[in-house]
């Protein structure tokens, strides 16, 4: 009875609670940012489960909430972007130590300039208005208790690209800019987005057999995109560093891009579905490679975000080789299948080596799939350029179809 009537009381406790949930989420997020008003930019809100936000919102010491260096300095990074983007000088002033030295270029030449001096460039009057300033975290590289950090800050009214560059201390348990420089370039960019979704798997499923992302499919795709305008986020179901195939560094653009800190940076530093809003993209591009086949086409949090960009966004699908896999259990809100009544390209099972271990661990096969969900599937020799367009859903077999299937996409944003 006893047992019973704790069990009860623990009920009622934990309903209770749950009844306030989202006002003592709420208070401790504010907590967290120090700001009721602030709207974190590109920041992970799934660091911390609600349970454990349940548990410290009731005072539970044993349960702390700690995150990492990395975290918080993106917070402060974002606390920087999210300031001077919408001239909220507070917050942005919070981002740098009281001491920081800034070295920028004004009216009156290169100089040294305090944050005091340097919030003062932004008009208090306009608080919480946009002022143009689209913000992105570039890079990160810590060492102990310092870091190193770059920004990007595109004007597309103006044309204009910066690199801010940041020097950061530790202090206690808080990240403070302690330095920051800056350089501005001419740019074509508009601050419009492509997502280009990737896998974590690194081997056929139940085999010890690796397997990656194209590195092809991806940096051609990048390249064209950034080329006319664009800017690119990477996505990949766990977030992280991924695994690529087809690495020839003896290829020069594959070499380029192998070579390019930021780029690679992007690759390590994959973002997680809970971080990226749909509303930021014109397109998503599923990227091939055997990675592709596990661990994307049933995640239902990437499932979500590519319907709300092809439905509320009236953007475009797109996808290449095995790539296709992950657009086939794709469903509309009327609960259609995406592929149904479309032509659809990909990498077909017809070209896999049937015989071979990595072909028996695949869960479900492309071709086969587009069929029997309504989709009608054409493809070409495996090593011929073939692409489909229906509408905004653009496909294509191979890592040699990605420049036309890229130039279709690009097309059709430009088009509407």
């Amino acid at each position: 009875m006893k047992i019973i009537t704790t069990l009860i009381s623990a009920f009622f406790f934990i309903s209770s609670f749950s009844q306030d949930k989202e006002d003592l989420k709420e208070k401790l997020l504010v907590n967290i940012y120090g700001s009721k008003q602030q709207k974190v930019i590109n920041y992970d809100k799934s660091f911390v489960s609600d349970d454990k936000l349940l548990y410290e919102s009731i005072g539970r010491p044993e349960v702390n909430l700690t995150f990492s260096d990395k975290k918080l300095i993106e917070q402060t990074l974002n606390n920087y972007i999210e300031g001077s983007s919408y001239n909220k000088l507070k917050i942005l002033k919070s981002s740098f130590s009281n001491e920081a030295t800034l070295y920028l270029k004004g009216k009156d030449g290169f100089k040294k300039y305090s944050p005091e001096e340097y919030t003062n460039f932004f008009s208090p009057d306009k608080k919480g208005k946009f002022n143009g300033r689209i913000g992105e975290i570039i890079s990160i590289d810590i060492t102990n208790d310092i870091a190193t950090a770059k920004v990007e800050i595109l004007l597309p009214n103006r044309k204009w690209r910066f690199v801010d560059l940041f020097l950061l201390k530790k202090f206690t348990n808080q990240w403070k800019i302690i330095s920051k420089t800056a350089t501005r370039e001419s740019s074509n960019e508009t601050g419009n987005k492509i997502l280009f979704v990737v896998s974590n798997t690194d081997y056929y499923l139940g085999t010890n057999i690796p397997t990656g992302n194209s590195f092809d499919e991806i940096i051609l795709a990048y390249e064209m995109f950034k080329n006319a305008g664009f800017n690119i986020d990477i996505i990949s179901p766990e977030g992280g560093a991924i695994p690529l195939k087809y690495l020839n560094t003896s290829e020069n653009k594959k070499k380029k891009y192998l070579y390019d800190s930021d780029f690679m940076y992007a690759l390590k530093n994959t973002k997680k579905p809970t971080q990226v809003h749909s509303t930021d993209y014109k397109a998503i591009y599923y990227v091939g490679g055997g990675s592709a086949m596990f661990n994307v086409p049933k995640n239902k949090e990437i499932q979500k975000i590519a319907m709300d960009i092809y439905e509320k966004q009236e953007g475009v699908i797109s996808a290449v080789c095995h790539g296709t896999a992950g657009i086939v259990f794709l469903k509309k809100s009327n609960g259609e299948y995406v592929v149904k009544d479309k032509r659809v390209n990909g990498f077909p099972e017809d070209h896999e080596k049937k015989d071979k271990e990595y072909f028996k661990s695949f869960p479900f096969l492309i071709r086969k799939t587009v069929e029997s969900h309504g989709g009608k599937f054409f493809y070409s020799n495996a090593q011929e350029e073939h692409v489909e367009v229906d509408g905004r859903l653009v496909t294509g077999q191979n890592p040699a179809s990605v420049p036309k299937l890229i130039r279709e996409v690009i097309n059709i944003i430009n088009s509407k």
